[in-house]
């Protein structure tokens, strides 16, 4: 509901906008009360952009052939963000710097928004507004290039998330003209997406040095909040996952290689069912993907399912994968609308529930903090955020009955969930390490960037799967990986909010009540409090500490023993 702005307000261009900054620059603050309201104030207007540029993101990545909202995003990204920028430093700076902050950071929520404004504050740099739209357009180009992806098939022009489904086919010499027609096709863009990347590590890193850093790392380590842990600590994370995940993957991926009874096991056996039985089949199309999902949540809690609910009747789900829409999934809260919204690509497998629960657990966390203040306090940071989404991939579990009503089917359902975890994990490591490297090393050439890729690569492999002869795939396995273009650095949270996230799995297994209590009170918080108190009050530690992996892993393990 607005209070500030007109109902009829919209933003067309950026002066509409800066015309309300302005006014917002030029207010007097007398008083705590005058204070109180220029902050809600504020927050209304940052919700308003907030979901403004939303639908612009939104309609774009749903249909990236349509030139219109192409063009809409674009002129977010390139006219109105960059006048916004100095803007919105200057209202940061009239915030943090008010007479009367001081005395409202003995509130915890207004400490922890308080502290991140100071943190942008000392990060601006006028000079960086063009390099970051200059960024955006590279990552919308990128976009473009994954969303254009396809191969024929029979006839038909299919997607590769939809091509990807016959890897998990019992055909195996199916699978393997699957697999090569899919690299290939993946292959006809590397040149372009390498160009894209080089460009995209020096404008990142000409940008940290305008802001005073040495290299971009350590630009986004403060631009991400990262207030609770360091660089170091994301290494000492990546050791714990080599040691004490990685010895799990292989265990995995030699009991398949058993099973299959293969000499050597290929990129082409590892989503098929080692028993060669068929691939799970959970739905049909997007619409019983998401009434099997709201009967699952209800299962769980008749909140959780109330919540999808919500947004179905709404409207305000895109589930299907199709020509010419973007890779990927994601959940965009709508800030002024309280709501949010689900992207995802459904093509009719299990991966494809995991992802709605996994959307779901940041829906919900959505509702959840809709009655918070101010819009600020709604910005959790990944780790948080992902804490729920990544617990509800676990906890829906229960409900998957829903999708599997034979009881071999969910066991098996069930069984790949926890493997895709134990192999999740290592990727995650994977992935960030690859991102330290990149920027601490800034200058390195593209050779020199395949090569640290394939030495992490294998640090973090079970080294199971034979790539004999098909290194290429290997090579450039991080292009598909939208984290590394799009938003650099965020991934390693994954991690920590999978460890999080087991953790609340684990609690529940002890006393379903009480975890399933705590989960929905964390949620509830939003960025109110440190990240570790927040994971407090979801029942678990924010540790990534070697002993507390494998105290986890023994945990996984034994679930997945159980169910095998």
């Amino acid at each position: 509901m607005r209070n500030y702005l007109k109902p009829d307000f919209k933003i067309e261009t950026a002066e509409d906008i800066s015309a309300v900054f302005s006014e917002l620059l030029s207010r007097e603050i007398n008083s705590p009360e005058d204070y109180n309201q220029f902050l809600n104030d504020v927050s209304e207007v940052d919700s308003h952009v907030s979901e403004d540029m939303a639908w612009r993101y939104i309609h774009m990545t749903c249909d990236t052939k349509n030139e219109e909202y192409e063009k809409r995003y674009l002129t977010f990204v390139q006219e109105i963000q960059p006048a916004l920028a100095p803007l919105e430093d200057q209202l940061n700076r009239k915030i943090a710097e008010n007479p009367f902050a001081e005395a409202k950071t003995s509130e915890p929520a207004f400490f922890i928004y308080h502290r991140s404004l100071k943190s942008a504050i000392e990060l601006f740099r006028e000079e960086n507004i063009s390099l970051q739209a200059e960024l955006s357009t590279l990552a919308q180009e990128y976009s473009s290039i994954q969303g254009a992806m396809s191969i024929e098939w029979e006839g038909q022009e299919i997607t590769l998330q939809k091509a990807s489904n016959f890897l998990m086919d019992p055909n195996r010499e199916l699978r393997e003209k699957i697999w090569h027609k899919i690299q290939e096709r993946r292959a006809q863009d590397i040149d372009a997406l390498e160009n894209i990347f080089d460009q995209m590590v020096q404008k990142r890193h000409q940008l940290a040095q305008n802001a005073g850093f040495d290299n971009y790392r350590d630009y986004m380590f403060k631009a991400l909040g990262r207030f609770d842990y360091t660089s170091n600590d994301c290494k000492a994370f990546h050791t714990a996952i080599e040691n004490h995940v990685v010895p799990v993957l292989k265990q995995v991926q030699e009991r398949r290689k058993s099973l299959m009874g293969l000499d050597s096991l290929k990129p082409w056996d590892t989503s098929v069912d080692p028993l060669n039985r068929p691939a799970l089949k959970p739905f049909t199309n997007g619409q019983e993907l998401l009434d099997r999902g709201i009967d699952a949540l209800n299962q769980l809690d008749s909140f959780f399912g109330g919540c999808l609910t919500t947004m179905k009747n709404k409207q305000l789900l895109d589930l299907e994968s199709r020509v010419g829409k973007a890779p990927g999934g994601y959940n965009y809260p709508l800030a002024e609308t309280n709501m949010p919204f689900i992207f995802m690509n459904a093509t009719g497998n299990l991966r494809d529930v995991e992802t709605l629960v996994h959307e779901a657990g940041h829906a919900i966390h959505s509702f959840q903090m809709a009655p918070l203040p101010l819009n600020a306090y709604k910005n959790t940071p990944s780790e948080v955020a992902e804490l729920a989404s990544m617990s509800m991939e676990l906890l829906s579990m229960e409900g998957w009955n829903y999708y599997f009503s034979d009881a071999t089917e969910l066991q098996r359902a069930k069984a790949e969930q926890i493997e895709g975890i134990i192999g999740t994990l290592p990727w995650i490591a994977t992935v960030d390490a690859f991102q330290h490297w990149i920027y601490e090393n800034p200058h390195h050439s593209r050779e020199e960037r395949k090569a640290a890729w394939k030495s992490i690569q294998k640090r973090f492999s079970s080294e199971s799967v034979d790539y004999t002869g098909f290194e290429t795939a290997l090579d450039f396995a991080w292009h598909k990986q939208l984290h590394i273009f799009e938003v650099p650095f965020y991934y390693v949270e994954y991690g920590f909010a999978q460890l999080g996230a087991i953790g609340i799995w684990k609690n529940y297994h002890e006393n379903r009540n009480l975890a399933i209590e705590n989960y929905k009170h964390f949620m509830t918080l939003g960025y109110t409090q440190s990240i570790p108190e927040i994971y407090k009050a979801a029942g678990v530690k924010f540790d990534f500490s070697a002993e507390y992996i494998r105290d986890l892993m023994i945990f996984v393990n034994d679930q997945w023993l159980k169910i095998v």
